[in-house]
């Protein structure tokens, strides 16, 4: 059975295949009663869609999105919300040449294995095209987000380390996120990353990335202490994201590295305020929200479609070779972040609800 649906109380279904006619979802728990059009989703998209600049994949989409119910007057029914955003800039002649061959770091032969049949076409489903619909339902989510949680609530995302290049994350900045093509927050680092992705592209190679997201205004008490955890719902949302091959909540894996003194966040009282003097936990402890700013990071891999000739297998299990030709981000995780404050727009809105529905 193939699962294409998240969430619980507040879930989504994505449908579509790379080189399909099509993609889209249905969304389904979205409360009642909430402004929303198109415009609301396709800002979101908007930050994902490719072609935007020389270090992303060059294929063309407006990636428009129509929403087909759940909307009425302007304002969301409580019923299914349906969207679709039409592929319109497909070449499928592209994957011709290596339709009957598994790439390396894809999941052609796992698919292949399991089903029998693949979609050569950039992919089908398991495609980085289908985080498109993603996008549209975690806008929605942030909608809701917005309208429950107010102005103090915001999600922001963005790149913090480039293949073996990082950035200094002291030095995060919103505004200029959304206004360089690497999603870099450290405007330092913009000349150097611009170097070295060129590099990378020019070898006819790819390299991985790191992203980190960051909630704020998020109140405690989201989050369920054992089998329903705000961070494995969250790591779990993430590691879905195509490409993800590891998740840190606050200090993640280097917690390992921290004493007891250095790793507890101490806590305080002052004016009828709780304070923290750190946030190791990345503001969640015991799998609930603790009123701090939530930080997730992920780690992307590099794009397994390069240029760079591979050893691999066919179909007919034969011995070969490949090099993958066509239009690919030499680093896939520079557009992951908008689909890392999607999906984790979603886990909370989930949790919102359910701990509305519990806790009242």
């Amino acid at each position: 059975m193939s699962f294409n649906t998240f969430g619980k109380a507040f879930r989504f279904t994505t449908w579509g295949e790379s080189h399909g006619p099509a993609i889209g979802c249905v969304i389904d728990g979205c409360p009642p009663l909430i402004q929303l059009n198109e415009a609301d989703i396709q800002k979101e998209l908007n930050k994902r869609k490719p072609g935007q600049s020389k270090f992303t994949t060059q294929r063309k989409e407006s990636d428009k999105v129509q929403i087909l119910s759940g909307v009425f007057e302007g304002k969301t029914t409580g019923t299914p919300i349906s969207l679709i955003i039409y592929n319109e800039d497909m070449r499928s002649k592209d994957y011709n040449d290596i339709k009957d061959k598994f790439r390396p770091g894809h999941a052609d032969f796992t698919y292949f294995k399991k089903y029998g049949i693949r979609d050569y076409r950039g992919g089908g489903r398991s495609s980085a095209r289908e985080t498109a619909s993603r996008v549209a339902a975690g806008a929605v989510a942030k909608k809701v987000l917005e309208n429950k949680l107010g102005k103090k609530f915001k999600i922001s995302g963005a790149v913090t380390q480039l293949g073996i290049l990082g950035c200094d994350t002291k030095n995060w900045d919103d505004k200029i996120i959304y206004k360089n093509p690497f999603f870099c927050p450290d405007k330092s680092m913009l000349k150097i990353w611009e170097k070295y992705l060129l590099s990378i592209r020019k070898a006819g190679s790819s390299c991985g990335a790191i992203i980190e997201v960051r909630a704020n205004g998020v109140p405690a008490g989201l989050g369920a202490p054992i089998y329903s955890k705000l961070d494995s719902d969250i790591a779990s949302a993430m590691m879905s994201i195509n490409a993800v091959k590891g998740v840190n909540i606050g200090s993640g894996i280097n917690s390992a590295q921290l004493s007891g003194e250095e790793n507890s966040d101490e806590i305080s009282q002052n004016n009828k305020k709780t304070k923290f003097k750190s946030n190791n936990a990345g503001g969640i402890l015991g799998g609930i929200s603790s009123g701090q700013e939530i930080i997730v990071s992920f780690a992307v891999k590099p794009t397994s479609s390069i240029l760079k000739s591979r050893k691999t297998i066919n179909k007919f299990g034969k011995n070969t070779s490949i090099s993958v030709k066509g239009r690919h981000d030499p680093c896939v995780g520079i557009r992951a972040v908008p689909v890392g404050e999607a999906m984790l727009s979603c886990v909370l809105l989930d949790h919102y609800l359910l701990n509305k529905a519990q806790c009242g």
